[in-house]
C-alpha cells in the first residue's frame, strides 16, 4: 500500500483528462493521471482517429473507381481489409507513441489501473491511495444500446465494427447520427449494401434541416438506403445474419446490425455517487464552470451532459486546469463548439441553426445566405456538390455556419472563429480568401450577407 500526493488528480486519460494534465503541468501543478486502459482513450484507440483512417481508405476506393473521370487509368481490384487494418493500426500506434512521449516529457505521473473516487480528494487504485487538492473526473463514455436490445454475436457496436476482418455484403445500421452515417459511408465505399434506421425525421438530425435534406439526397444518390421517422422494434439472429423489425412492420435482413444510438457515460461503480457527486442518469452534473456540487471536484468530457466530442473534452480539460490555477478562463457554450461528420459528403457546423436562431432572436431579426458549391472552382475540381449556409443577426454578428460537401470539415476553423468572435459579415468581407479554395465559399457567403456579393447571385 502506498500514498501519493498531487495538486491535481485526474481520473481518466482520454481527451479531457490528458488535456487537463498537459495544461496543468504548464501552469506549475503536479499531476497524477489515472488510466485503466491506454493513454488517449476512446478517441485515439477506437473513435475519432481509427474511424477517420477507415474513411480515408474508403475515399481512396471511391476515387480509384472513378479515376477515368479525372483522366487517370486505374483498375479497382477491391479492398484488402487486412491492409486497411494495418494502415489504421499504424496511425493509431504512431499517435499513441507521440502522446505517451509528451506526457512523460511533461513530468506527469501516470498511474495504471482502475481508479475509484473514495473521498472528495482521494482516488483509490488497487491498494494505492492517490490524493489531490483537486480532482477531475474524466472517465469518458461507452457505446450504448437501446433497452432490451442485447449486444453480441451479429449485433455489434462501433468498437467491433472497427475490428471486423471482413467486409459485410449487407449491413443494417441503427442510428442516423454521426457514428451511424460514418460507418455507413465506409461500408458503402467498400462495396456493402447499407440500410440505416433512424427514429427521428432526418439523418444527421442535430444539423440544420437544410443540411440534413441535402445529406439524405447525397446518400440516396450513393445508393445508401434509409428508413426515417421509424422506430426499431426488435432483431433476431441466425447463423447467416440478422432480421431487424421496425415498429411499422418493415423487416430488414442483413449480415450484421451496427448499433449506433449514441454513447453513455462511463461512471457506474466509480464511487461518484457515494462521495455525494450529483448525477443524472449516469451523467455528472456540473455548473457552467465544470465544477460539481462537491467542492474541489470537477468533471470534463463525455460524462458532462452535452455534445460528446473529443475537442469539447480537450477544451473542458484546458478550462478546468486554468480554473484551478486561478486564470478565470472563458466559458464556451456547447452550441459554439464546432461539429464535423466525416462521411462522404462531410458535414460541418458551428453555432445556431436557422430554426433555432429565429426562435431565439425572432423570425424577422435573422438573415441567411446559402452559397451553392456548384459555383466554387475547387469543389468542382474535386467533384463535390454541397453548400455553405451562414446565419446572421440582421445588422449584427454571424451566429451560425452550416456546411455540406467533401472536405468542408477543413473549413470549420474559420467558421468557428467568426461565430465565437461574434464577427459581422461586414468585418470579414474585406479579408480575402485564396483562389481557388473551398474556403472561398465561406468568403462568398460573408460577402453576400454584407450586401456585396462577388460571384454569388
Amino acid at each position: 500500500m502506498s500514498e501519493q500526493n498531487f495538486d491535481l488528480v485526474i481520473l481518466g486519460a482520454g481527451s479531457g483528462g490528458y488535456a487537463a494534465a498537459l495544461r496543468a503541468t504548464q501552469l506549475g501543478l503536479t499531476v497524477g493521471l489515472i488510466e485503466k486502459g491506454k493513454l488517449g482513450g476512446t478517441c485515439l484507440h477506437v473513435g475519432c482517429i481509427p474511424t477517420k483512417a477507415l474513411l480515408h481508405s474508403a475515399e481512396v476506393a471511391d476515387v480509384t473507381r472513378e479515376s477515368a473521370k479525372y483522366g487517370v487509368t486505374a483498375d479497382f481490384h477491391g479492398v484488402d481489409i487486412a491492409a486497411v487494418t494495418k494502415y489504421r493500426e499504424e496511425i493509431v500506434a504512431s499517435k499513441f507513441k507521440g502522446l505517451t512521449g509528451l506526457i512523460k516529457q511533461r513530468g506527469i505521473t501516470v498511474i495504471a489501473g482502475e481508479g475509484k473516487l473514495v473521498s472528495p480528494t482521494t482516488v483509490q487504485v488497487g491498494d494505492d491511495t492517490i490524493t489531490g487538492k483537486n480532482v477531475i473526473l474524466a472517465s469518458g463514455s461507452y457505446s450504448r444500446s437501446l433497452p432490451g436490445l442485447e449486444l453480441g454475436g451479429r449485433v455489434i457496436t462501433s468498437e467491433q465494427a472497427l475490428e471486423l476482418d471482413f467486409i459485410p455484403k449487407t449491413v443494417a445500421v441503427l442510428g442516423g447520427g454521426v457514428i451511424g452515417v460514418e460507418f455507413s459511408s465506409v461500408w458503402k465505399s467498400f462495396g456493402a449494401d447499407v440500410t440505416i434506421i433512424e427514429a427521428l425525421p432526418h439523418l444527421v438530425p442535430n444539423e440544420d434541416e437544410s443540411i440534413s435534406k441535402q445529406f439524405e439526397r447525397a446518400f440516396r444518390k450513393r445508393g445508401i438506403k434509409f428508413h426515417l421517422g421509424t422506430r426499431f422494434q426488435g432483431v433476431t439472429q441466425t447463423d447467416q445474419g440478422v432480421v431487424v423489425t421496425l415498429e411499422n412492420g418493415t423487416t430488414i435482413e442483413a449480415e450484421l446490425l451496427l448499433v449506433a444510438v449514441g454513447r453513455g457515460p462511463s461512471t457506474a461503480g466509480l464511487g461518484y455517487e457515494e462521495v455525494g457527486v450529483k448525477m443524472d442518469r449516469g451523467f455528472v452534473l456540473t455548473d457552467e464552470r465544470l465544477a460539481t456540487n462537491v467542492p474541489g471536484v470537477y468533471a470534463v468530457g463525455d460524462i458532462v451532459p452535452g455534445l460528446q466530442l473529443a475537442h469539447r473534452g480537450f477544451q473542458h480539460g484546458i478550462f478546468v486546469a486554468e480554473e484551478i490555477a486561478g486564470l478565470n478562463p472563458v466559458v464556451i457554450d456547447d452550441i459554439n463548439v464546432p461539429k464535423v461528420t466525416y462521411s462522404s459528403p462531410e458535414v460541418a457546423s458551428v453555432g445556431l441553426s436557422e430554426a433555432r436562431a429565429r426562435e431565439q432572436y425572432g423570425a424577422d431579426a435573422i438573415s441567411t445566405y446559402d452559397y451553392n458549391l456548384a459555383g466554387n472552382g475547387k469543389s468542382h475540381i474535386i467533384g463535390t456538390a454541397g453548400s455553405v449556409k451562414v446565419v446572421r443577426v440582421k445588422d449584427g454578428p454571424v451566429i451560425g455556419v452550416h456546411m455540406i460537401g467533401d472536405r468542408v470539415g477543413e473549413l470549420v476553423g474559420e467558421a468557428q472563429l467568426a461565430v465565437n468572435w461574434e464577427a459581422y459579415p461586414e468585418d470579414i468581407a474585406p479579408l480575402l480568401h485564396a483562389h481557388p479554395t473551398q474556403d472561398e465559399a465561406l468568403g462568398e457567403a460573408f460577402l453576400a450577407l454584407a450586401g456585396k456579393p462577388l460571384h454569388a447571385i
